[in-house]
């Protein structure tokens, strides 16, 4: 790893984070792999720009011998890897090249195919856009011309704007298409170049892993099998396949919290900020989530006060916001308090245990709020 990062190491008692839940927090990890829940995990803690904890547990592989998760460990982030997708996009707004009441199509021409002409950034981003259960093929991730053809070919599964659905690929499709149709670059370039890098956290998040960085992936389980290819790892699909440390991302939503500013770098201004953390969908209920309000935000979804929240902790902030991997993982920041926690585990487990055990994982974190 780079040796320079952006958050200097600071002990958690003296960023007012008490020890006790902290010490709950790490029991509870090491329960859940001696009890094989998953192979293996890597949380990070921070705080006012500082990095509190950063720590790595049980194995990043299991065959065909074990291989200890290390602090060098980069883990699939699944859908985490949406709001990196739609920072790309952020730049963009503040560089004046896209609204995020634009429509689609006036980037993507061929987009205004099978009625969805009036379709705009904003639905999209919000999950409003109509189409959840859209995808593409293979064959896209080596052929960014194909994935453009496919995702303008969408089909509507519902009138735009009408519901709040998940989607799960296709909202991240489609943003990744506007990137490369605004600037002419690939929009894993885009995100790195844009986003990543300028924050010093190119060795830390990855959306497309490059061969010589590889080695440095975790294997992910599940009941089902999933791809542990190099092709995937270097596809980097916008909308679930970016790789990250921890303290990768414990920083970068420092950044978010911080107004945009992540050290002497200012990527985003505080208004912008303002305006993608805010709950854009009140509390219409998620079709995908079992009619839970997910307060979606242009990127992450915001705590709120609903009695039910998916990872953000159930004693959480209102305010808190965040996003989570399927099965497997989630970041957070808290503007009340200045904190920022990740949590990644290289199994993708079914509800309702998933659920619980986030929900257990983000209050302990709170609770060492003082």
């Amino acid at each position: 790893m780079s040796s320079v990062f952006p958050l200097h190491e600071a002990d958690p008692a003296n960023l007012g984070l008490a020890a006790t839940p902290l010490f709950h927090l790490e029991a509870l990890i090491h329960q859940h792999i001696e009890e094989g829940r998953y192979p293996g995990a890597q949380i990070a803690l921070a705080r006012h720009g500082k990095l509190a904890m950063f720590r790595s547990y049980g194995s990043a592989r299991t065959e065909p011998v074990k291989q200890p998760a290390t602090n060098e460990t980069l883990f699939l982030l699944f859908s985490q890897t949406k709001v990196l997708t739609s920072a790309a996009v952020w730049t963009l707004v503040e560089e004046g090249k896209l609204s995020f009441m634009d429509r689609v199509a006036d980037h993507l021409p061929e987009f205004a195919s099978r009625g969805k002409s009036e379709i705009t950034l904003h639905q999209v981003m919000t999950h409003q856009g109509g189409f959840p259960s859209n995808n593409v093929t293979k064959a896209t991730w080596i052929d960014h011309a194909r994935m453009r053809a496919e995702v303008c070919d969408f089909a509507l599964d519902w009138t735009p704007g009408s519901k709040v659905q998940y989607h799960g690929q296709a909202a991240h499709l489609v943003q990744a298409m506007v990137i490369e149709a605004v600037t002419g670059q690939d929009y894993r370039d885009v995100i790195r170049d844009k986003v990543i890098a300028p924050l010093g956290l190119a060795d830390d998040i990855m959306v497309g892993v490059p061969e010589a960085k590889q080695s440095r992936c975790a294997d992910t389980y599940a009941p089902e099998p999933r791809d542990n290819s190099a092709e995937f790892r270097a596809a980097g699909l916008p909308s679930g396949g970016g790789y990250a440390t921890a303290r990768g991302m414990v920083a970068f939503y420092q950044m978010l919290m911080a107004g945009g500013r992540l050290g002497a770098v200012r990527l985003f201004s505080p208004r912008l900020i303002a305006y993608v953390t805010r709950n854009h969908t009140a509390e219409r209920g998620d079709e995908q989530m079992n009619g839970i309000p997910m307060h979606r935000g242009l990127g992450p979804h915001v705590r709120g006060e609903s009695d039910r929240i998916r990872g953000l902790g159930t004693i959480g902030a209102p305010s808190v916001f965040g996003h989570g991997g399927v099965g497997s993982s989630y970041s957070w920041a808290d503007p009340t308090s200045g904190v920022s926690f990740t949590y990644l585990t290289n199994f993708v487990s079914p509800d309702p245990w998933h659920s619980a055990r986030l929900d257990r994982v983000a209050n302990l974190v709170h609770a060492a709020i003082d």
